[in-house]
């Protein structure tokens, strides 16, 4: 079972940010437009639970994703099970009726414009995304994953470590389905 090891940022400069990243060796990767459709459950509430449930498309690609409830620990730590689905707009089309005939509510649709970059500290490959979210601002996202519950604390060691090495103060302990859903009112703050 592998775990998603992340803290996000908000108000970065990108632009300061892109230029640290390179000055450490990081690779970026074209920046891509993510859409993100957040479903809940049927049978049980989700915010509730602290899951979530997404249909990811990232151009032509799409996925599903699980996320499991928080772990404890300094950095937001939760299962992640991601599974990749035929591409296309129209097979994100069939998946989304699918899951709404099988009863899943769709609660919110988050886009980004996402720019990633790798890099590679300490042995740990991490992820740094530089994000613009439609509607909620910029930030940023650092980000590892834990290959089980014993390698937890090194990799979010390793993603603080990243944070500071910078420059990364102002946490964002939301994710963006809840900064969405606040916005619109849907949730208190």
């Amino acid at each position: 079972m592998s775990y998603e090891v992340e803290v996000k940022y908000r108000g970065v400069d990108h632009d300061a940010l892109r230029r640290a990243l390179t000055a450490l060796g990081a690779v970026g990767r074209a920046t891509v437009e993510e859409e993100d459709s957040y479903l809940n459950h049927p049978a049980r509430d989700f915010a509730a639970t602290g899951e979530a449930f997404r249909i990811r498309r990232v151009g032509d690609d799409n996925r599903v994703t699980y996320k499991g409830p928080k772990e404890a620990g300094p950095t937001k730590t939760r299962e992640e099970i991601e599974v990749p689905f035929a591409p296309g707009p129209d097979q994100f089309d069939r998946i989304s009726r699918l899951l709404d005939r099988l009863g899943f509510r769709r609660v919110a649709v988050v886009r980004k414009h996402r720019t990633p970059f790798a890099l590679t500290l300490d042995g740990r490959p991490l992820e740094i995304t530089l994000d613009s979210a439609e509607g909620l601002g910029d930030f940023a996202e650092v980000e590892t994953l834990a290959a089980d519950r014993d390698d937890l604390p090194a990799a979010q060691q390793a993603v603080l470590k990243l944070a500071e090495t910078l420059g990364l103060t102002n946490v964002e302990p939301r994710s963006y389905l809840r900064m969405a859903m606040e916005k619109r009112g849907q949730l208190s703050t």
